[in-house]
């Protein structure tokens, strides 16, 4: 299929399902689909891009497939189910460079409970990266995904080690320790914190 270049092509921007469309892009950026080092001068080539992506990567393809043809409910829920799958696939190939690209490899490690030897290894492709790991890096991506218009990465990794009193005064990183998955529920408020900042309105 051709890429889609404007937001407007998939939903009227009046519409979350747009808000949706550009969060989608936002997290396929962030696992490290699109590549490195390439700068989209438009939201709606991002999302274009993005789209293309995850037909490459056997992620949501019918769903992509059907943006064109679909009316404004059958998009929202296409984009629904776009979202959906993108958050059930790990895929370590590409996140280790993202999201240490993002928060350096220290606190990855710390984050995924595993040891910078460990990280070297599978980042490296010398081993696979075991499922749990997976997730939990995942898990970083779609985190980072939804902090990445509000901080740079300085800030992003300051995020992670400041207590927020949306958590009871405690730290993000304290929430994510104890052979913890994203299924936990400390894991869980923490992505929920994130999403606030990715939300179409104000963040609190």
């Amino acid at each position: 299929m051709g890429p889609v270049r404007s937001v407007s092509e998939l939903v009227p921007a009046s519409l979350p399902g747009s808000w949706e469309a550009v969060r989608i892009a936002t997290r396929v950026e962030a696992m490290g689909l699109l590549g490195p080092g390439v700068r989209r001068e438009r939201m709606a080539d991002l999302v274009g891009d993005a789209l293309d992506a995850l037909v490459g990567a056997g992620i949501a393809r019918r769903d992509v497939e059907t943006l064109h043809a679909a009316d404004a409910a059958g998009v929202l829920a296409a984009l629904a189910r776009i979202a959906e799958a993108l958050e059930a696939s790990p895929n370590p190939e590409t996140e280790w460079l993202a999201v240490t690209g993002r928060l350096g490899e220290e606190l990855v490690a710390r984050l995924c409970l595993i040891s910078p030897s460990s990280l070297a290894r599978y980042s490296g492709g010398v081993r696979a990266t075991p499922d749990a790991v997976a997730h939990r890096l995942h898990h970083l991506a779609l985190i980072v995904a939804d902090l990445a218009g509000s901080y740079n990465d300085r800030g992003l990794r300051r995020w992670f080690d400041r207590p927020r009193p949306q958590l009871s005064g405690v730290t993000p990183a304290s929430l994510l320790t104890g052979d913890w998955n994203p299924d936990d529920q400390g894991p869980r408020q923490v992505a929920e914190l994130a999403a606030v900042l990715a939300g179409p309105g104000p963040a609190n």
